[in-house]
């Protein structure tokens, strides 16, 4: 009795229970807590106020979302509060219940109240706090509900690299959201081998004496792109002081980020002066999709502003009063999502705070359930589709590039994390970019209109007036001095005229001033001054300078303006002719097929004709002497014997023709031979003297001793520095047993000279290295990519050969003088031939034996029909 008493109470006890739980995980709250952080007085702020109102009163008024639930806002005003006032108003509503918090609205407060939004477990939906560093690892409860400024400065990096400039100069208040953003823009940067030049800090209060200084060492600076990334409160002022200081007109080039598209939608109705300050600015706006969504929204913009009260005017809207709008709908979304889940909110109170405060401060404690929540949602708002990728960012981040002209704006081109660069909006089919962030469809854009009025797209950098010169170096040659001497103040030579002649192929001035290394004694090292130019000492470097592999990693090069590669150079000896001269002409291989070919031919000629023909037919001993006699014979074309057979004849001519072109080319060579004088030398070229073992000369500081070491493996006891052509001459006059070399191994270019006035040594072999002479500038120097058009331009033009020809074409030995040995004619001129005969000797006797075969076979067939 008493365990039934139990077990029906129990049973009582649990339907009761679950009958309460099921009305807990059934019940709504009635009303539910929000907050919003904003200025109310900035461009951003009062567009945003509005915007979040009217997004509560839509949420409220839509009866399929929150099943009866309703939004209570309360927005606080920053205004001019200080650090304190500011947590002090994030406090307030946690006071109250708050279960999310809309803002705040600039990135140094976000990252502020995120540390408080950590330890209360408040979800904060920001709509402006671009900051690319507030991290969802650092702060779980910071959902950033508008773009990260990590893309739009992805996009700024694209657009630089797009029209292929180099240097910028960023001017970015001083503070979390413009130093991290900058950081991120170097970063971006540096993908694309661009750089940051120089940096212009801002005080976020700056004053106009702050920007005018500013702005004025800008202009003594050489990049002319300018990245501008300041807030919307004083940016225009920016602008209006470089109008004061002409630096709005042709050649410069202003980027700003999305702070000058949201004053312009703002405030459509800017006033003239104000829009003149910013003709030819390239701006960003963030993108949003069109969709009816969007233009129902911002058709009833107008009439709410003026309805609101704001003294009767309408102002425009921008986008971050669209990422207001939906942050609203995002949130009751994920509200709603989350009610339907958790049920109930609840709040404990956080002692440590409270006491601190003399009131409540709550915690909630399903924080990050509705963290999750928000975070989950898939829907589609004013701004485009509502979606968080794992990083936390909203997906497709896209951004229009525009163009300030006249009073307006033009949309010139899109960028799309996915894209790059295209005239078409992001959401047209797209080819993905590659894994290495390059497009796999060509980046464009539409023409652009430049400060200036010009439709030309600016260089990028200029030298300005007030610049400093250009420290160019310049080697003070001990030898070769055709390339650059120095005469008391005077510098020449061939390298410094192409410089000076280039520089004035260049669309600018170029300020500069040679500084001359070296006492004419002893050759400067090239190594020393390019790590001059490496540390800034230099700036230029004009020579005879050897464009390599190790020198580029320390400055870059203009292309060649002159190819030299290293040749070896050596003593030659006269061949004397001989009693046996008249064999040189064919190699011994030579010789001996055509021997064979001789005797080949006639013996053919003999088995096609002897049946027939009287002049093959006799005693065994007269019809050898025949065969040999009619073979050799065919060389002077003196045979006496005629060919009566129609193959005899076939197998003739072709011998003759081949004995026609192989007497010509005898006789033209042994004409060479007797006529021209014959030199010669025991080394061949680099392969037999790199297999030797005799001394080896070379310039003292070229780059010949690196490579005859490192690539040819010659061992460094065989290398004899020398340096002059003096010293040259010497040293191959001694030879190797008197304490000379053998050879030396140098640029062609030296060579030649030394070669013009000294008959006695020759190039000998190939040329064994491409290279070339350049112009050495620092890293990532424009010069070095002007400089080379210009190049370009005196060559196509003729003017470089006429500088080559003014100072190193010089009365040289005679052209038999500086060639080796003529080559002698081997087997593999005059195989073709050969094989031509070789077959008609072969066709010939094939068909010969056909044709006694087929006379054969018919006296057999009648012999065995007789029997």
């Amino acid at each position: 009795m008493i365990i039934a008493l139990l077990l029906l109470f129990m049973v009582f006890h649990n339907a009761s229970s679950s009958s309460a739980l099921s009305t807990n995980v059934a019940a709504r709250p009635d009303v539910v807590n929000i907050g919003a952080i904003i200025t109310f007085d900035s461009i951003i702020g009062k567009i945003a106020k509005l915007a979040i109102a009217i997004a509560i009163e839509d949420v409220n008024s839509d009866p399929e979302i929150l099943n009866g639930t309703k939004l209570t806002l309360k927005m606080q005003n920053t205004g001019s509060n200080d650090f304190l006032g500011i947590v002090d108003l994030a406090l307030q509503f946690m006071e109250n219940d708050t279960v999310a918090i809309i803002g705040p609205q600039f990135s140094a407060t976000a990252r502020m109240l995120s540390h408080i939004a950590n330890d209360l477990k408040v979800p904060l939906l920001s709509f402006s706090a671009t900051d690319p560093t507030l991290s969802p690892v650092q702060f779980p409860f910071l959902v950033r509900t508008t773009r990260s400024d990590l893309f739009q400065m992805t996009a700024v990096a694209d657009l630089v690299a797009f029209y292929e400039w180099r240097e910028v100069i960023a001017i970015y208040v001083d503070d979390d959201f413009g130093r991290n953003a900058i950081a991120a823009l170097g970063d971006k940067l540096a993908e694309k081998r661009c750089r940051i030049s120089y940096k212009v800090p801002l005080n976020p209060k700056a004053t106009k004496d702050d920007i005018t200084k500013a702005l004025i060492s800008v202009s003594s600076m050489e990049p002319r792109i300018l990245i501008v990334h300041i807030y919307t409160n004083w940016g225009l002022r920016v602008f209006s002081e470089a109008q004061n200081l002409m630096m709005m007109g042709s050649g410069y080039v202003w980027i700003a980020t999305d702070w000058l598209s949201t004053i312009l939608d703002t405030d459509p109705s800017l006033p003239l002066l104000a829009t003149k300050d910013v003709q030819g600015v390239l701006t960003l706006r963030m993108y949003t999709p069109e969709s009816e969504l969007k233009t129902r929204f911002k058709s009833r913009w107008g009439n709410l502003t003026r309805v609101r009260g704001f003294n009767g005017s309408s102002f425009g809207l921008n986008m971050h009063g669209l990422y207001a709008y939906d942050s609203v709908w995002l949130l009751a979304l994920a509200i709603d999502s989350f009610l339907a889940r958790a049920g109930n909110v609840s709040f404990s109170n956080d002692s440590n705070v409270s006491d601190l405060r003399g009131g409540k401060v709550c915690i909630f404690n399903e924080g990050s359930q509705l963290v999750q929540s928000i975070l989950e949602v898939n829907a589609t708002g004013v701004t485009g589709p509502l979606k968080f990728n794992p990083d936390g960012d909203l997906i497709n981040p896209a951004f229009e590039v525009i163009n300030v002209i006249g009073t307006g704006t033009r949309t010139v081109g899109y960028w799309s994390n996915s894209s790059g660069l295209l005239v078409d909006p992001p959401e047209k089919p797209q080819r993905k970019k590659q894994s290495n962030g390059s497009s796999t469809s060509s980046q464009q854009l539409y023409s652009v209109i430049w400060p200036g009025q010009t439709t030309q797209k600016p260089r990028g950098w200029v030298f300005p007036e007030n610049g400093k010169k250009l420290r160019i170096a310049v080697v003070n040659r001990v030898s070769y001095r055709e390339f650059a001497s120095v005469k008391g103040t005077d510098v020449s030579g061939f390298c410094v005229e192409v410089f000076q002649a280039a520089l004035n192929e260049l669309p600018y001035g170029v300020p500069y001033k040679f500084v001359l290394f070296g006492d004419g004694k002893i050759n400067t090292e090239p190594s020393e001054l390019l790590h001059k130019i490496q540390t800034g000492e230099l700036d230029g470097l004009v020579g005879d300078i050897t464009i390599t592999t190790s020198r580029t990693k320390m400055a870059d090069f203009t292309q060649p303006y002159i190819e030299s590669g290293l040749v070896v150079v050596a003593p030659i000896r006269k061949l004397n002719s001989s009693a046996w001269a008249f064999l040189r002409p064919f190699t011994p291989m030579m010789w001996g097929i055509t021997c064979i070919f001789f005797l080949g031919v006639g013996a053919v000629v003999w088995i096609l004709e002897h049946r027939t023909n009287e002049d093959f037919r006799g005693p065994p001993r007269k019809q050898f002497v025949t065969v040999v006699w009619f073979s050799f014979s065919t060389w002077f074309f003196s045979h006496k014997e005629n060919t009566v057979s129609t193959l005899g004849r076939f197998v003739l001519i072709i011998w003759l023709f081949v004995v026609l072109l192989i007497n010509s080319s005898y006789i033209a060579s042994l004409t060479s031979i007797l006529t021209v004088e014959q030199l010669s030398s025991p080394i061949k070229g680099i392969e037999s003297l790199a297999t030797g073992n005799d001394p080896i000369g070379f310039l003292n500081g070229s780059f010949a001793e690196r490579y005859l070491t490192d690539e040819l493996k010659i061992h460094r006891s065989r290398l004899v520095p020398l340096n002059s052509p003096e010293e040259y001459e010497k040293a191959l006059e001694d030879g190797p047993s008197a304490g000379g070399v053998a050879a030396i191994v140098d640029e062609r270019t030296y060579m030649e000279l030394f070669l013009s006035v000294r008959c006695g040594y020759s190039i000998v072999g190939q040329e064994f290295t491409k290279m070339g002479w350049g112009f050495a500038f620092p890293r990532d120097s424009p010069l070095a990519a002007d400089m080379s058009t210009a190049l370009l331009k005196l060559s196509e033009k003729g003017d470089l050969q006429k500088i080559h020809d003014k100072w190193l074409m010089k009365s040289a030995c005679s052209a038999q003088g500086t060639k080796q040995a003529v080559d002698r004619l081997p087997l593999k001129s005059f195989w073709g031939l050969f094989l031509l005969s070789g077959i008609a000797c072969f066709l010939a006797l094939l068909l010969h034996v056909i044709r006694l075969v087929h006379k054969r076979c018919p006296k057999h067939a009648e012999m065995h029909r007789v029997s």
